[in-house]
C-alpha cells in the first residue's frame, strides 16, 4: 500500500556526527531500511561534504531535511545584538546547506539555543527572534523553501513549548512558508492530549518527529500513537514524518549533554529504525481514511 506520508529517519539513529564515513553510513542505511527520507542534524556542519552528500542522497533516492537548534553564544532570543548576530549567520548558511542538499525543509529550533534558560523570554528578545527569522523566511521564500518551528519542552528553550505558542510566534512572523513542526515528545511533556494541538495547528504543520516519551523503541513506552494518527488524518497531513531516537551509544559528546541523553536507550540502529518503520506504516495504513 502506497503511503501518503514520506517518512523519514534521524541522522543520529545511525551516527554521531557529519563526517563522510557517517553521512555515507546513514545513507545507506536509511534506504537499507525502507525510509524515503534522512533528516540531517546541521550541529555538526562544519564536517559536512555537501556534494557529496547530494550525491549519495540522490543515488540512494532519498529525500533530506535538516533541522538545527543554536548555541546560547549563537541565539536569535537574545537582547545582545551580537549574539542575535551571530545566530542570524548559523541560521542562514544552515539553510542554504539545506538547499544545496536538495533539501525543501529547515527545521528544528530556529528561535532560540537548546537548552535550559534561567529566566523567561524577554520582549526584546522575542522581537529579535521574530525579526531575524521573518528575513530567514524571505530567504526560503526565493529557494522555495519552508522554515518549521520545532515546539520544544521547557528545559530545551524558553520561546515556544506548545502548539499555541507556536502559532502566535508564526503569526508574528507573518510568512506563509513558516509552519509548525510537531514532536510526540516533546508534547507528551507539555500538552494535555496528542490530539487537540494536531487539530489546532491544521493545514499550517509541516513537518512531523515521532519520537516515544523516553526516545526509544516506539510503543515501548505510553504514549498513544492510535490518537495522534487520527488527529494527522483528521486534518489530512501529507508531509513527512520522520523517527526521532537517541542513545547515548551514538550521539556525540556534545549533543548528549545539550539533549541530556544520559542513557544508552538502544545500541543496534537499524534492528531499532527497521521497527519504527514497520510501527509507523502500521498506524498510517490503520488511521482512518
Amino acid at each position: 500500500m502506497q503511503l501518503r506520508n514520506p517518512l523519514g529517519v534521524h541522522a543520529l539513529v545511525w551516527a554521531g556526527d557529519t563526517s563522510p564515513a557517517s553521512v555515507a553510513h546513514a545513507v545507506a542505511q536509511t534506504a537499507r531500511t525502507g525510509f524515503d527520507l534522512l533528516e540531517i542534524s546541521l550541529h555538526d556542519s562544519l564536517n559536512l561534504d555537501v556534494a557529496a552528500a547530494r550525491k549519495l542522497l540522490q543515488e540512494n533516492g532519498l529525500k533530506v531535511a535538516c533541522s538545527r537548534g543554536l548555541a546560547f553564544d549563537a541565539d536569535v532570543s537574545s537582547a545582545d545584538p551580537a549574539v542575535v548576530e551571530r545566530g542570524a549567520k548559523l541560521l542562514h548558511d544552515s539553510l542554504v546547506i539545506t538547499h544545496e542538499l536538495g533539501g525543501t525543509h529547515f527545521t528544528g529550533a530556529l528561535y532560540s539555543a537548546l537548552g535550559k534558560y534561567g529566566a523567561p523570554l524577554t520582549d526584546a528578545g522575542r522581537a529579535n527572534v521574530v525579526g531575524v527569522l521573518r528575513d530567514l523566511a524571505a530567504s526560503a521564500q526565493d529557494r522555495s523553501m519552508t522554515l518549521g518551528l520545532e515546539v520544544c519542552n521547557r528545559y530545551e528553550t524558553n520561546v515556544i513549548n506548545t502548539a499555541a505558542d507556536a502559532l502566535r510566534l508564526a503569526d508574528d512572523i507573518g510568512a506563509d512558508n513558516v509552519l509548525v513542526h510537531l514532536d510526540t515528545y516533546h508534547m507528551n511533556i507539555e500538552e494535555d492530549d496528542l490530539v487537540r494541538p494536531v487539530r489546532l495547528v491544521g493545514d499550517r504543520l509541516g513537518y512531523v518527529h515521532i519520537g516515544e516519551n523516553h526516545r526509544g523503541y516506539l510503543g515501548s513506552g505510553h504514549l498513544d500513537f492510535t490518537a495522534f494518527f487520527h488527529a494527522l488524518a483528521d486534518i489530512s497531513y501529507t508531509g513527512p514524518i520522520t523517527f526521532e531516537s537517541f542513545s547515548s551509544a551514538v550521539a556525540a559528546r556534545g549533543l548528549s549533554n545539550d539533549l541530556a541523553i544520559w542513557r544508552n536507550l538502544w545500541d543496534d540502529g537499524e534492528d531499532l529504525a527497521r521497527h519504527a518503520r514497520q510501527f509507523l506504516a502500521n498506524h498510517l495504513t490503520a488511521r482512518p481514511a
